[in-house]
């Protein structure tokens, strides 16, 4: 994707140093953030300066590779397997994270050429898949729809391109007359701060609403569609995906509006049966009761929202049953969320 007049992907490997965007800072200031070793990869992928399904399983594999070129001869096999352990504790609900490592792992095995050679390919695949995602998802787009998303599953939260405003950046292109409602998505306001900021970029006309304010909209009759990333998929087609999603897919179920998800095969679990199996996050209080921003001289600040001495519980995720959604846009095509849909995908 362009920024100012260069074209940028979210991670990217160079020689032994991992370069991405950085996130925290958006949309205030665009910053490129270097990491020349795995454990301050893993950091970045911890502490979100890198966020999303895509580019979390992206930095992974560059992080995975850059152990295996750190790697000495005396005790190779101990530092590769802690550094596995160290990148894959980051976030344990990404399915992309373990899919990007276990391959990178392996493909280690052989030489540390291969190691990066495989993160290579990761990475190259992430933005092809989001690509044809947009093509695929682009076909539920009409002229004039209104589309509702919630957090951030564009060109940030992947390689290139995203999932869920793949079809959206598709469908504006190519001259049908869209428009977006961006949910905040507290604590972290990943839909006001990076969604918000890349549709702008894209002179996608759009707007940031309260994430409570969803049902309304729908009640209203000013949602046409609704499109969600995915950070875990079950075999059942049980998804995880940001914190309030599962709200929002109830109440499109209780309007009739069409409910998706977008992600590409890398996404799916085969090993998780259902929903249940799924491990959901729990981050710091400090997301909930903290939030920074630019003060009138441009400078970050940190400030307090919630009553002092108050505590808050912040589950990064939730489970939205298959039952509520209408279809999964992969790489490969749309399917309907179902086991048997599922294995058919990958052939089993």
């Amino acid at each position: 994707m362009r920024v100012g007049n260069k074209e940028y992907r979210t991670v990217w490997m160079k020689g032994k140093t991992v370069y991405m965007i950085e996130q925290n800072l958006l949309p205030f200031r665009f910053k490129i953030f270097q990491s020349k070793e795995h454990l301050q990869t893993a950091h970045a992928i911890k502490t979100m300066i890198i966020r999303g399904a895509g580019a979390i399983g992206a930095a992974a594999g560059y992080a995975m590779a850059q152990a295996f070129i750190e790697a000495g001869e005396n005790g190779f096999q101990e530092y590769i397997e802690k550094a596995r352990v160290t990148i894959e504790s980051t976030r344990p609900t990404a399915q992309n994270l373990f899919y990007a490592v276990e391959r990178v792992y392996h493909a280690g095995k052989t030489s540390v050429s291969a190691a990066i050679k495989e993160a290579e390919a990761i990475a190259d695949e992430d933005a092809c898949a989001s690509q044809q995602i947009g093509i695929f998802g682009n076909e539920l787009i009409k002229d004039g729809f209104r589309i509702e998303t919630h957090c951030n599953a564009g060109w940030l939260a992947f390689v290139d391109y995203g999932t869920a405003l793949s079809p959206v950046y598709v469908a504006h292109k190519s001259g049908k007359k869209v428009f977006v409602y961006v949910d905040e998505t507290r604590p972290r306001s990943q839909g006001a701060r990076l969604t918000a900021w890349e549709l702008k970029n894209e002179e996608i006309p759009h707007v940031i609403i309260p994430d409570n304010a969803g049902a309304y909209l729908m009640s209203k009759g000013k949602i046409d569609i609704m499109i969600t990333g995915a950070d875990r998929i079950a075999m059942n087609g049980d998804t995880a995906n940001k914190i309030g999603t599962f709200e929002k897919a109830i109440v499109a179920k209780e309007f009739g509006i069409p409910f998706y998800i977008a992600a590409p095969t890398s996404t799916f679990d085969l090993a998780c049966p259902s929903g249940n199996n799924i491990i959901i996050e729990e981050r710091s209080q400090d997301e909930v009761i903290y939030a920074e921003g630019p003060d009138e001289k441009g400078k970050i600040r940190k400030i307090k929202l919630c009553s002092p001495g108050s505590e808050a519980f912040n589950p990064a995720f939730d489970v939205t049953p298959a039952k509520y959604i209408s279809g999964i846009i992969t790489e490969k095509g749309i399917i309907p969320p179902d086991t048997i849909f599922i294995k058919k995908l990958f052939g089993l």
